[in-house]
């Protein structure tokens, strides 16, 4: 009898100690993801494409620069750093500068979170919910790669 508690006990992972290193998250959302959180302007927890719209063009307007209707790759960085968490999170400029003239639009930079959007809405019903903006890893970061089994 002592011996199945002495196996069971050794399966059981150990938890880290206090002050140690946070195992890895195999659950995160990408900064877009979290941008499109945060344009719940209902507060229902829901997310529809004319929210996200309405909150692009807000944060566009705060963007140096924006009132001329362009803002550069500069001034999006600013917008990004605030906006994303990062100065180089994704969208990266390059890929929001549609027509490559070096400025970004208030219409590309919803063009590009519309592709956002339309990724993210899994279940495509036109509303985004927190589960849909999460992205799950079926590995751990860094993680050891597992052996190949014979």
């Amino acid at each position: 009898m002592l011996i199945p508690l002495i196996l069971a006990l050794q399966a059981v992972p150990a938890a880290p100690a206090a002050g140690g290193a946070q195992p890895p998250s195999t659950i995160f959302a990408e900064p877009a993801a979290l941008f499109i959180a945060a344009c719940d302007g209902e507060n229902d927890a829901r997310v529809t494409q004319p929210e996200l719209n309405a909150c692009l063009a807000r944060s566009f307007a705060t963007a140096e620069g924006a009132s001329t209707g362009k803002i550069g790759y500069i001034s999006y960085a600013d917008w990004s750093l605030k906006w994303l968490g990062d100065r180089n999170a994704l969208p990266s400029p390059f890929e929001v500068d549609r027509d490559g003239d070096n400025a970004i639009t208030l219409v590309e930079l919803q063009a590009r979170f519309a592709q956002f959007f339309s990724r993210f809405d899994r279940n495509r019903d036109g509303v985004l919910v927190r589960e849909e903006l999460l992205t799950i890893r079926s590995f751990a970061p860094n993680a050891p790669p597992r052996s190949k089994r014979r």
